[in-house]
């Protein structure tokens, strides 16, 4: 063999060898981003899970005996002529959004 290609074997080895590493250390570093991710995705998944539920509604629609009371005052004070329309649904408004 001629000196010539003798000394190319090792550069040749070594090439090789690096860049089958090089290959390797991307490929493995990807994977763990990938996972990493992954965990993230998860965690907020289960944040959403772990959330507390929102209070329900009251039942009846917040229509308490006393709200009740209430509307049926209205609905005299109106039929009586005391309420203008305008008056009576903004009071009503009131009584049933509070």
């Amino acid at each position: 063999m001629s000196p010539l290609l003798m000394r190319r074997r090792p550069l040749l080895r070594a090439a090789a060898v690096g860049g089958g590493a090089y290959a390797a250390g991307k490929r493995r570093a990807g994977t763990q981003e990938r996972e990493y991710d992954q965990e993230q995705r998860l965690g907020a998944l289960e944040q959403q899970q772990y959330a507390p539920a929102p209070p329900p509604p009251p039942s009846g629609g917040g229509m308490t005996p006393q709200v009740i009371d209430q509307l049926k005052q209205l609905g005299e004070l109106h039929q009586q002529g005391v309420l203008t329309d305008q008056e009576f649904e903004q009071q009503k408004a009131r009584l049933l959004a509070g």
